[in-house]
């Protein structure tokens, strides 16, 4: 029975639909995150946007498993993309929970992103990229939890996630 169960996980883990949902499930959080900026008319604060982004490593990361989940190099290459922008998403949102929680005139974010100066996204792509907001502001709340809670419960989800999912993943293709 036990030998079965892993088997099926195994099996889902490495199928394209697995991938796609990873990818389905960051396409969905970009799309609220625009929902929220463009319907609700919540600005976005910098620390928003580097999670955006991370979720969009995400994204990334999922594409790359659907295109490759018969592939060991692929699979391992998007779990480390998978990983790495769901921990720094994490750190992101744990950061921006913080400032909410715990304002102080030293712990503040900056105006502009830090992006690369050969990437600057918020000069490139400014309806995405460019926050508008403060990281103080506590515009949204569901459930009394704030937006940077529930990405704290997203990230975590996925960093969950890649864990149950990384050994049979990288296990070889029956």
């Amino acid at each position: 029975m036990e030998s079965l169960i892993l088997n099926q996980v195994t099996q889902f883990a490495q199928s394209r639909l697995a991938w796609l949902i990873l990818a389905g499930t960051a396409l969905g959080l970009e799309l609220c995150a625009l929902f929220f900026q463009y319907v609700m008319k919540l600005d976005p604060c910098v620390m928003c946007v580097y999670q955006r982004i991370a979720i969009f490593g995400i994204l990334a990361a999922g594409l790359m498993g659907v295109l490759g989940h018969k592939n060991r190099v692929m699979r391992l290459l998007a779990i480390i993309a998978w990983g790495g922008s769901a921990a720094w998403g994490l750190k992101l949102a744990l950061e921006l929970v913080d400032m909410q929680t715990n304002p102080s005139p030293f712990s503040t974010c900056a105006f502009l992103p830090e992006f690369p100066t050969w990437m600057p996204l918020h000069e490139w792509i400014p309806s995405l990229f460019m926050p508008t907001g403060m990281c103080t502001d506590i515009p949204w709340e569901m459930l009394s939890i704030t937006m940077g809670q529930w990405m704290i419960v997203a990230f975590s989800v996925y960093l969950i996630a890649m864990v149950v999912f990384i050994i049979p993943t990288l296990s070889k293709t029956r």
